[in-house]
């Protein structure tokens, strides 16, 4: 890998054919030396702007965006890339947790507590009832038989809560405190997991409750994994990330995005 430059932005986009879209913030500032191919159909540049493009491109897609050439119904997208690794972003609210951004591999995230074993969690982006998905992107890592407990949420706390469950080969679907669907699902130690979940309204007195989980860099399922149909009025909320760190290592959050729902 070539050396890493802090490259002028003219520089670092001089081989980009077209604009990025406006929800995908800015490049990464310090980019390696090399010169790829970009994808997307976005010219030339640094491997770094290759992996930072690819990211983007899947958080659209784990949002249902892409492809579309009008302006995505994202309403709220974080990749910490040009987050101050001394505070969380703005508008973060922490339930739980000391979260702190950190950098590895030329990609910053979120990171959440090792210990003790405990749910930690925050809240992020605009409040709802229905009508919206939030995606991420999760890591965390097995030592032995522990495991983590990975999820994302809608609602607010006690609202609706889609978790991952290694331990118990187990996708699961909650409502508060209560679990009202589970699917088996497989998880890869020490490896990027995608989380989807939505909430949209089906009829006047009912909603549906939908998500689905994959590994980074395998496509996503074309179908909805675990759904739970409800029929009181979802309670107005912002969304969330969680994890429980059973492993005792540390869970990293990435790509936070909230969509609207056709």
């Amino acid at each position: 890998m070539g050396l890493v430059w802090a490259l002028s932005t003219a520089v670092v986009l001089g081989g980009v054919t077209k604009p990025f879209p406006a929800h995908w913030g800015q490049p990464p500032k310090i980019q390696t030396s090399d010169f790829v191919r970009l994808p997307g159909g976005y010219g030339q540049g640094s491997s770094t702007l290759a992996a930072w493009i690819a990211a983007r491109m899947e958080s659209d897609q784990a949002a249902g965006t892409i492809g579309r050439t009008s302006a995505p119904a994202v309403v709220y997208a974080q990749d910490f890339e040009q987050a101050d690794g001394n505070r969380l972003p703005e508008g973060f609210l922490v339930l739980n947790g000391a979260f702190v951004v950190r950098s590895a591999d030329n990609n910053r995230f979120l990171e959440g507590p090792d210990a003790p074993a405990d749910d930690y969690a925050l809240l992020f982006g605009p409040a709802g009832k229905d009508g919206l998905a939030v995606s991420a992107r999760l890591h965390g890592t097995r030592r032995g038989r522990r495991m983590p407990v990975l999820a994302v949420g809608l609602n607010g706390l006690g609202g609706y809560e889609l978790q991952l469950a290694p331990a118990k080969r187990a996708l699961e679907l909650f409502k508060g405190d209560e679990r009202v669907a589970s699917v088996p699902c497989g998880w890869e130690s020490g490896t990027w997991t995608r989380m989807r979940l939505q909430v949209r309204k089906v009829s006047a007195t009912q909603w549906k409750i939908e998500g689905k989980a994959w590994k980074q860099d395998t496509p996503e399922p074309d179908s909805w994994m675990i759904a739970f149909d409800e029929s009181k009025e979802p309670p107005l909320g912002r969304p969330l990330i969680s994890g429980h760190p059973i492993s005792g290592t540390p869970i990293r959050f990435d790509d936070l995005v909230v969509a609207r729902v056709p």
